[in-house]
Parts: C-alpha cells; structure tokens; sequence
C-alpha cells in the first residue's frame, strides 16, 4: 500500500500535490476555513503524514488523534510558529518548513514597504481621493534611502536577501542584530550591534525574525521610544512580534515617522481597526510570498520534505 497523506487545504498549488501523488495517496480537505480544524481532525487517524497549509495549529491534540502512524509533518511555510515543533519530535515524527524559498519574494515585500512608507505613497493617495493637493514644494515630504542608516533585525536568510536588494539605493551603513555576529553578515558588509544600538541609529527597521518567546511583543512603548522620530518601521516577520496599541500610539504622536506592514495583530485586521486610520501606516494582508512562482516552489518543497521523511531519508529543510 501507498503511504496516506493528508493536506489541510484544497487550495494548494498543483505542482506540489502532484508530486505527491507519484508516490502517495493524498487525500486533500476540501471545506470552508470556520469549519476546517473540525474536519482535518475528522479526517486525520491513520495518515503517514500531514502537508500542512495556511498555517494550521499543530499541537498535543492534533498529534494524539494522529495516532501512532504519523510520520511526518511538513508545513508550507518558512515561520513554524504554528507547529510545536518540541512535541512533535518527542514524539520521533520528523517535521520540515520552506524556507529559503520564499526569501527572494518576502524580500521584494520588504522594499515596496520601505519604499511607500518612507515616501508617504499611501498617504498621498488619501489626499489625492480627498482633493487635497497642494501646490507647495514643501508638501508631503518623505525620507531619503541614499544616506540612510538601515538596521536588520535577524540577519537571517530573509534578512540577507533584503539587505542585497537594498544595496542598490546607496544606503549609507547596513547594520543588523541577533544572537551574534554572523559570516553572511560580514560578506554583505553589515554590522553587527546591540538592539539598542540598532534602535538608536537606525533611519529605517525591518524586522525579520521568526516569533519566538524571545520575540513575541519585542516592539512596544519601550522600544519604539528609542527610535528616531524620522525612523521608518517596517514588519515582514509575524504580528505579534509588536504589540500593536504600541504602534499605534507611536504612529499618531509620531514617534516615529512611519510603518510599513505586511503583517499583523490581530490579522487579517479588522476592516475598521485603528491601525488601518493611520495615514502613516501602509499596510497589506501578508502577502510576502504571494507570487505564482514562490508559491509553486513552497508547495513542491512541502512536498519533497515529506516524500524524503516517508522514505527513511533528510528532509529538504528539516527542524
């Protein structure tokens, strides 16, 4: 008999499901999102392995319904905040993620957002539906890239590819903070420094790190106090890594000068959240790695990590 697998989305990209239908039997959940951890469960018992998609909660209970016949679990994503992962590998299952993948187009991501949050895009767009347009040359002034100081935090794969593609803008001084100074970090020419030091000097933030207990709620009133009042803060990482009554505050007293967002907390925002008043917010619904190819990519990736664990062998990424 074929392995059974079990995908938790019907709309993952095809390429991914087809590779593991040459060697699998794939049975995918085909339900709308409210009733989805009802029906994975449902369908869970007696799987070899789970393809785990949008980031489904994967916890004691999970595991304990999976029975003894799970093998693998394979999440299509670079963050693993969902999966614990601890549990999981006590319980001699192995478990992979995408990462490396993703990097390119998260990266991209992270440039639109400085780009429009440093030059005021969404703001100006507000006035232009709004008829106010000024014929002044000192109206909606933005902030320069060239010259500026622009601080990493987590220089990791993501963090790197964005620091490459920065380069380009003729920024003045690259630095970057995490648990200790990194080869990649001195190949790219980045600095390594303290967080406060990043929070002090920096012109424009990127966070780029994995939400941990190290990082959850790493960006309050306290952090934020430390910026420059011109730093431009952007998140390409996980919501909760801020605590968002903090940027909010930031924002409106300015603080700060402005945010870009590709993530959230809560998320997806409610439509008449605060956040979303904030004309010196610009922010979109996670969309990181929302590219035909990336996504493609992710999904054969997910796919190759559980084909390897089911066949004795080192998943492609494997945690």
């Amino acid at each position: 008999m074929k392995p059974r697998v079990l995908v938790t989305s019907n709309d993952v990209p095809s390429a991914g499901m087809d590779l593991l239908r040459t060697k699998c039997d794939v049975t995918i959940i085909h339900t709308t999102t409210d009733a989805l951890r009802d029906d994975v469960l449902q369908a869970l018992p007696g799987h070899d392995a789970v393809f785990i998609a949008k980031c489904y909660n994967v916890n004691s209970e999970f595991l304990n319904i999976a029975g003894p016949t799970l093998k693998v679990v394979s999440t299509m994503s670079a963050g693993y905040d969902h999966l614990d992962v601890p549990e999981i590998k006590r319980r001699g299952i192995k478990v992979g993620h995408t990462p490396m993948v993703l990097s390119g187009a998260v990266a991209e991501i992270a440039v639109v957002l400085t780009l429009s949050a440093i030059r005021r895009t969404y703001e100006g767009r507000l006035k232009l539906e709004q008829g106010q347009v000024e014929n002044n040359v000192q109206w909606l002034l933005g902030q320069d890239i060239q010259g500026s100081i622009v601080g990493i935090v987590g220089l990791g794969n993501i963090g790197q590819a964005i620091v490459k593609r920065l380069k380009g803008f003729d920024v003045k001084r690259f630095i970057y903070t995490g648990h200790s100074r990194k080869k990649a970090g001195d190949e790219l020419g980045a600095h390594f420094v303290s967080l406060d030091e990043l929070l002090e000097q920096s012109d424009i933030i990127i966070v780029a790190v994995p939400l941990t207990n190290e990082t959850r709620g790493l960006f309050n009133d306290n952090t934020f106090g430390k910026m420059k009042k011109t730093a431009v803060f952007v998140n390409i990482s996980r919501g909760k890594i801020v605590e968002t009554d903090a940027l909010i505050k930031a924002l409106r007293n300015k603080t700060i000068f402005a945010a870009g967002l590709d993530v959230t907390d809560p998320e997806p925002l409610p439509p008449e959240h605060d956040l979303l008043k904030l004309p010196n917010a610009v922010i979109i619904p996670h969309l990181g790695s929302a590219t035909v190819k990336t996504r493609r990519d992710m999904s054969i990736t997910a796919a190759q990590n559980i084909l390897n664990g089911l066949e004795g062998k080192p998943l492609v990424y494997e945690l």
